[in-house]
């Protein structure tokens, strides 16, 4: 089985809710308040061959990490069929991220103040870590390929300006195909845009399955104010479909001074994700999409937690 990799909110962002699941586990949950490197795991995360891991990011009500979680708050689900949860523990591995940043005419308004917000996401990322930076307009640029000096991909886009249509699914192709070169197992992508696409090549199916066979998780920041075209309308709804299908959390933002709080967020939950490890049915070996579900199981009285994960994998022939 190959494994999947390991890898991905704010006051005033709306977040796409999972409702979460009761049950008679008792357990301390708490919030997210320090640096999440110096949480371990509770178990050591073990890994063979034919093991799946996913994933699993944990938010309450005002969109921050939930941390204390234990193996038995969780349910995977393989198809239809329940599988017991043989590996656990708490994330923080190396990891590589790519931006994709909307430079479109569409983000004039918004653009001087979001495009200072990555600062805040590469506070977040350690030495080990390594990002990119594609823009996107009428085409997709590699503004600045993998590096761990993060100051110099913030100072490269400073120089970025708005203009022309928007190719976004280009940009997030290229992100993707740039992150099978990292030197890093665990990768994301992170979407800074209002979610309008007039430019592109590629179609948001063929990216949600390549995210998904890449393993990526994509995180999308949708700066949704007024929308002036059709594209605009339909944006946050396409940006959902790329976070949900690989994963990730989908913010939607009504102000663009509120990015960078999305930004420091989106690297604090990179480095405290969740790993549930299973092994899957005999049946997962004919190369095919299998469908997956986590369940979240909380005792009663607690608040309702928002929980995100992949939907899916492609199973290896064997």
């Amino acid at each position: 089985m190959r494994t999947l990799a390991l890898s991905l909110i704010l006051s005033t962002v709306s977040l796409l809710p999972v409702v979460a699941q009761e049950g008679p586990i008792e357990n301390r949950i708490r919030t997210a308040t320090t640096n999440p490197t110096t949480v371990k795991p509770e178990t050591d995360i073990r890994v063979d061959v034919n093991m799946t891991l996913i994933p699993v990011t944990v938010l309450d009500e005002k969109g921050k990490n939930v941390l204390g979680l234990t193996a038995e708050n969780f349910r995977v689900f393989d198809g239809t069929e329940a599988r017991p949860v043989v590996s656990f523990g708490l994330q923080d591995a190396p990891i590589s991220v790519g931006v994709v940043f909307d430079c479109s005419r569409s983000m004039m308004q918004k653009f001087q103040t979001a495009r200072n917000a990555p600062i805040e996401l590469f506070k977040q990322l350690n030495p080990e870590d390594e990002a990119f930076i594609i823009t996107v307009s009428d085409h997709a640029e590699m503004l600045s390929g993998f590096t761990s000096d993060f100051k110099s991909i913030q100072n490269s886009l400073l120089f970025a300006g708005t203009k022309g249509a928007t190719a976004l699914l280009d940009g997030v192709y290229r992100g993707l195909a740039q992150l099978k070169k990292a030197k890093n197992q665990r990768r994301a992508l992170i979407v800074v845009s209002d979610g309008g696409d007039n430019n592109s090549r590629y179609t948001l199916q063929e990216l949600t399955a390549m995210a998904q066979e890449a393993d990526v998780e994509i995180f999308s920041l949708c700066l949704w104010q007024k929308p002036e075209t059709a594209e605009e309308e339909f944006g946050p709804d396409l940006l959902r479909k790329l976070s949900n299908a690989s994963g990730g959390v989908t913010y939607m933002i009504d102000d663009a001074a509120f990015v960078r709080n999305a930004m420091t967020q989106v690297g604090t939950a990179l480095h405290s994700q969740y790993v549930l490890g299973y092994y899957p049915p005999e049946a997962a070996s004919d190369g095919k999409f299998r469908k997956i579900r986590v369940q979240l199981i909380l005792p009663k009285g607690l608040p309702r937690l928002r929980l995100y994960a992949r939907n899916g994998y492609f199973a290896p022939n064997r």
